[in-house]
């Protein structure tokens, strides 16, 4: 009685009902487990349908070439002959590695030169850089030499940090809201009111200085104006030379950036200092909340701090990745830079060195700090979302869906409302502490390209995509 696969005597036999051969369990199982067919006809077959035979156990023979000294002997020298061949395989594939290795070796210490050369051909054209004198008007045409790379303030800028922080950080959670202070009902009824022709084509920036009267903005031509919206019209005609592309109010001065790179600085009209050079165009400006530092960050990969009480550049950052937004930390310790890889990269303002960096989906286009300190909201290049971020976390705590890409977002002094501008619509979002809810009480059909609060958030003023204003208020 043989098995059927192996040919040799079983030691727990078996019988197939479907074909009546016989088999060692072991193997037939194996085979079931797999085809799950009789082997010898091809029938479907299951364990169930084996039959346990009984046998005496078989007691197996020795093989013929092992039953004497000369036959032992030989199988000995195959063994042997089979092991040095494995010992002459296992040489040839640790020879093969060995070279495999060396290569390898010889490739990183080739990188590693090549990185080594090229961080002090960096290095060397920093230093370069470092001596070459920054040209423009006003204080900065002095000869004096840049600081690059992330160099730490004067001393006297990170007191005057210090003390703001301080300051704002003490006052921040006790501070109450103004009176005359918009409400939600008065949010609610916003309509438009009153509408510019098309003033500055091309332009996608709009301030407010500290009144809501004026509103700076720029086009691509070069000419930027400050519109007085209670009176209707521009008051003052800006020149600037080439496309405006960044916005801000130091006080009753004008800064305006451009794309040629550099930083100008208006007063009553007239020009009164240049600052800056960045390499590419000036893709954001930022005031301080101390009023003593201003920033400007650029697609040439960097910002740079200047001291506005000589109008010097005291320390400049360089990133990796084109900077799209910039905005300074409501206590004035952190300063966030938004970038087109989608990355939020934060810095120490005092030192210039990096704190975080934050992923975002896209682009960043937008930054927006809340006053409580610890909420900032970001828009995302093509995005019709806004993501509320919580600082402490590093997170997104909430996502708004406002429905239409959005361009631009603006927080109310209060937290409480937070404005969105896009290719579609002008809205407000509203947070209730209360009940720790979000609501939209205004949303209106007016395309924009960028959005600023007037006094007491008692208005929107919304930048057209014609280069006009659109005023939303109460109606």
């Amino acid at each position: 009685m043989l098995c059927a696969i192996s040919g040799e005597a079983p030691q727990a036999p078996v019988a197939s009902r479907k074909s009546g051969n016989v088999f060692e369990r072991r193997l037939i199982e194996a085979h079931i487990a797999q085809h799950h067919t009789d082997p010898v006809n091809g029938e479907d077959l299951t364990v169930d349908d084996l039959i346990e035979l009984k046998s005496p156990r078989i007691v197996t023979p020795r093989p013929p070439n092992l039953t004497s000294i000369p036959s032992l002997l030989s199988a000995f020298q195959s063994e042997w002959d089979a092991i040095i061949l494995e010992t002459f395989t296992l040489k040839q594939q640790l020879s093969q590695t060995r070279q495999e290795l060396s290569t390898a070796l010889y490739q990183n210490d080739a990188a590693t030169r090549v990185v080594a050369r090229l961080s002090r051909e960096r290095d060397e054209a920093r230093e370069a850089l470092s001596n070459v004198t920054v040209s423009g008007g006003g204080a900065v045409g002095n000869g004096d030499a840049m600081q690059v790379d992330g160099q730490a303030l004067p001393q006297e800028l990170v007191d005057k940090v210090d003390e703001t922080q301080q300051e704002l950080f003490a006052t921040r959670r006790k501070r109450p809201i103004p009176d005359g202070w918009a409400t939600a009902d008065d949010i609610t009824s916003f309509d438009v009111t009153n509408s510019s022709e098309p003033l500055y084509p091309g332009s996608n920036c709009l301030s407010l200085n500290e009144s809501g009267d004026l509103a700076l903005f720029g086009g691509a031509d070069g000419v930027a104006g400050i519109y007085s919206l209670a009176k209707e019209k521009v008051v003052h005609v800006l020149k600037c030379g080439t496309p405006v592309t960044a916005t801000a109010w130091w006080g009753a001065r004008a800064i305006v950036g451009t794309s040629a790179g550099v930083v100008k600085v208006f007063e009553d009209g007239d020009e009164t200092a240049q600052l800056g050079d960045h390499a590419g165009p000036v893709t954001s400006i930022a005031l301080h909340p101390s009023g003593a530092i201003l920033a400007s960050g650029g697609s040439d990969k960097r910002f740079i701090f200047y001291n506005l009480s000589n109008l010097k550049v005291v320390s400049q950052v360089y990133t990796e990745s084109e900077i799209s937004c910039s905005a300074f930390h409501v206590d004035g310790v952190l300063f966030f830079t938004g970038t087109v890889d989608g990355k939020i990269r934060i810095f120490d303002v005092k030192t210039g060195s990096s704190m975080a960096v934050l992923d975002t989906t896209g682009p960043v286009r937008s930054i927006s700090f809340s006053e409580n300190g610890t909420w900032f909201a970001v828009a995302e290049k093509g995005s019709s979302s806004v993501a509320v971020w919580d600082l402490r976390k590093q997170a997104p705590i909430k996502l708004l869906d406002v429905g239409t890409p959005v361009d631009s977002i603006r927080w109310d002094y209060t937290g409480q409302f937070l404005a969105t501008a896009g290719s579609g619509s002008v809205t407000v979002q509203q947070y209730t502490k209360a009940s720790k809810s979000w609501s939209e009480p205004v949303r209106k059909a007016v395309p924009a390209r960028d959005v600023a609060w007037g006094a007491n958030a008692s208005s929107l003023v919304a930048l057209t995509p014609e280069g006009g204003l659109s005023i939303l208020g109460a109606a």
